[in-house]
């Protein structure tokens, strides 16, 4: 064309790009009557008439186009309209107008209905749409073409784009876990560090799907999937190891997490993955011996890891914060334990002020430049991954209950939420100011959230337990942070304050806590109560007597330790018509055979020992515990939410109470609920308790009816009380900010 022809195609596509597409139009007419021969002008007028909604305007003009052709020529054409057509879709897909984009690859796939790349694109635009219904892969016959040898020529970017979508979007239909099985070959077939790169990216969206979309066993059928690609991927063996583990196939989750241990290189690589072996083998039970050799090697690893901190992890950091875990579930040594903890928590730290230091920048000068009214309502903002059918959700919704929120503004940032459909969770949003529902791996965008919103004071409610959170808090979004609730304390440098109460930590507590330790003045928790179904346990289907005593455990595997198991053999042993109950977890023959051979061991027949299965609801679990006179808790770490369930149901309970906040839980509960019949202080109290309430039926009665009384008196049961002690709290942390004490 000549710079006239130049400068009349510029303003056609200055029409296009404005949407005036029939003045656009009036243009390529003009261009066909000048020159009839230029069949790029008619593919040009077809998509100004179509855009215009002129649909068999659009296919008459295209098909003129080509009436003069030859079979080869017409196909070259055919070629060029589609290429029009696609640039136009791309061009729509980055504006996100995704429903024009849509339609113009609708019109191309009627010109070529096999074209692979385009039948991807349309794919990923119903899940931009949020029309997708799963159906598309078998009806554009994508699945069956990329099955077809040899591979065809597909955009690598595209398909593993489409891929990541649909495990974000629609992980758990069979078509998208199809639709993996064949990308695999496809990925295979690119360089190393193509690969590499897929296969990191893909690993990362499985947490979206098991935790999100509550599909763990789903998620690990993809990992191992992905795994064809990248046999020797750590971050797969990895995934594969904690999701076998979580669906309670602890040799296979031992088995993944030794390969990838054995495999890694760098210091931080062997101390999660180690971290792994461990969780495995806890969850299991049993292994106590391997386990131990496990946790030394942790203790090495994690010392190493502080003295030195290796020069360059990123983002993997998060993986560390909870690699310190399983400690105490071993070890009542306080102050080792929490001091170890803290240090990771602070080698954690730096790398997140490093690496994110825009951010950390950003919030520090932004609260300190914030300017308060004195007469305002307090916002609070709770995050957690747990505010569901989870311990955490059953115990935290009394304080939201009774919540004032005409003095406080409750914010809720609920992880892993935004696909979960859960009765509890939804309870949550209707008792929040704002709720905020995310994916599962989220933390920077949380963080911002949380800033805009202005909350004065942020709780984590997990703190430890999933690292997401860790690096939301180590961010410090608000000017306040405080742990509560969901385990002991993080060590996390930026949080300001750890919710305890007078007995669950020991008096000098403070002085190996990083935290400021905020005592409430009677109890750290409080329920108004639990939901209690029927039972599906009766004495009768698991063969035991009407008139024997029945001792209870609904623990899980890596509470136990042989020494634990000997000291509730002892109490059985000695209790004349006794049977040992335990509540089981799914697949825990190593737990069953370690408390078997105990049992042996002490003279106690295996026949007096009982394993049930686990129940899908937590309302069935309690009704029940009303199959036990007496529950046996575990030490170093006690039982929480099962002690809680425990004395609501008012059946004794004997704990050992040590100096760490997991071998005093028990402890505070019972003082709280007014009991202090079978907290033991030694082992020898332990089993003399066990004994008593086991012979003692009258002295099992009377517990029972304290118990019941209590509920009307005591401070555990008070939900109403304890919201009003936490909201002081608040409103006297905010005021030594208003000071400048915090």
């Amino acid at each position: 064309m000549s710079d006239g022809g130049n400068n009349w195609q510029q303003q056609a596509d200055r029409y296009l790009i404005d949407g005036n597409y029939s003045k656009a139009a009036i243009f390529y007419e003009q261009a066909i009557t000048a020159n009839p021969n230029n069949k790029f002008y008619y593919w040009q007028l077809g998509l100004m008439l179509l855009l215009q909604g002129q649909e068999e305007e659009a296919q008459t003009t295209w098909l003129l186009g080509m009436a003069d052709g030859e079979a080869e020529q017409v196909d070259n054409w055919t070629i060029e309209l589609v290429q029009v057509l696609a640039k136009e879709a791309n061009r729509r897909s980055a504006l996100k107008d995704f429903s024009v984009a849509w339609a113009l690859r609708q019109h191309i796939r009627e010109i070529n209905p096999t074209e692979i790349n385009n039948l991807l694109h349309l794919v990923d635009l119903s899940i931009a749409l949020e029309n997708y219904t799963a159906e598309e892969l078998i009806q554009y016959g994508v699945i069956s073409q990329l099955k077809t040898e040899p591979l065809l020529e597909v955009d690598l970017g595209l398909l593993c784009h489409v891929l990541k979508n649909l495990l974000i979007y629609a992980p758990i239909h069979q078509s998208s876990l199809d639709f993996a099985a064949v990308c695999v070959e496809y990925i295979k077939a690119a360089k190393d560090e193509e690969v590499k790169a897929i296969v990191k990216s893909l690993n990362q969206v499985l947490y979206e799907v098991a935790y999100s979309f509550a599909a763990v066993n789903i998620a690990r059928d993809y990992a191992e999937l992905f795994l064809q690609i990248l046999p020797n991927s750590q971050e797969l063996l990895g995934t594969i190891s904690q999701l076998s583990t979580e669906l309670t196939e602890y040799v296979k989750g031992i088995e993944y997490a030794k390969r990838s241990y054995a495999i890694a290189q760098e210091l931080h690589h062997k101390v999660y993955n180690n971290h792994g072996i461990l969780r495995a083998m806890m969850s299991a039970g049993g292994y106590n011996q391997e386990a131990k050799a496990m946790l030394k090697r942790q203790e090495l690893l994690l010392k190493a890891l502080i003295t030195e901190p290796p020069p360059k992890i990123g983002g993997e950091s998060m993986r560390l914060y909870n690699t310190s875990f399983f400690f105490p579930y071993v070890l009542d040594c306080s102050q080792q334990n929490v001091r170890l903890r803290t240090q990771v928590s602070q080698v954690c730290q730096d790398y997140v002020e490093r690496i994110c230091e825009k951010e950390v920048n950003k919030y520090r000068q932004g609260l300190s430049q914030r300017q308060y009214l004195s007469e305002r309502s307090l916002k609070i903002g709770y995050v957690s991954h747990c505010l569901r059918r989870h311990s955490v959700g059953w115990i935290a919704r009394w304080l939201f209950e009774h919540h004032n929120q005409e003095k406080f503004q409750i914010y809720g940032y609920l992880l892993g939420a935004k696909d979960r459909d859960d009765g509890l969770q939804r309870w949550y949003k209707n008792y929040v100011t704002k709720a905020h529902l995310y994916g599962g791996m989220v933390s920077s965008e949380v963080a911002q959230q949380i800033y805009q919103d202005e909350i004065d004071i942020l709780v984590d409610l997990d703190s430890l337990t999933l690292t997401n959170t860790c690096w939301i808090m180590a961010l410090k979004p608000a000017p306040i942070q405080v742990t509560w609730l969901g385990w002991d304390a993080s060590g996390i440098p930026t949080i300001d304050y750890f919710i305890a109460d007078p007995y669950v930590l020991p008096e000098d507590a403070q002085d190996y806590y990083s935290e400021k330790i905020w005592r409430l003045p009677q109890t750290y928790v409080a329920v108004d109560g639990f939901e209690v179904w029927l039972p599906s346990l009766r004495r009768k289907h698991l063969n035991i007597p009407s008139d024997a005593v029945v001792y209870f455990t609904a623990q899980r595997g890596p509470k136990y330790n042989p020494h634990m198991v000997r000291l509730q053999m002892k109490i059985i042993k000695e209790v004349p018509n006794s049977y040992f109950l335990m509540k089981g977890f799914g697949n825990e023959e190593f737990l069953n055979e370690l408390i078997i051979d105990t049992a042996e061991a002490e003279g106690v027949s295996s026949d007096r020992i009982k394993f049930t299965d686990r129940v899908s609801l937590e309302e069935i679990h309690r009704s029940n515990l009303a199959i036990a006179d007496v529950v046996l808790d575990t030490y170093p770490y006690n039982g929480a939410t099962t002690t809680l369930e425990t004395l609501w149901m008012c059946i004794p309970i004997v704990t050992k109470v040590g100096q760490q906040f997991a071998a005093r839980n028990s402890y505070t509960m019972m003082m709280n609920a007014g009991i202090t019949e079978g907290i033991a202080w030694t082992d020898e109290e332990y089993v003399e308790w066990g004994i008593r309430l086991g012979r003692d039926e009258e002295l099992r009665q009377q517990i029972y009816w304290q118990l019941q009384k209590s509920k009307q008196t005591a401070p555990l049961w008070n939900g109403k009380q304890f919201a009003l002690e936490m909201e002081k709290a608040y409103e006297q942390m905010w005021q030594r900010y208003i000071d400048g004490e915090t």
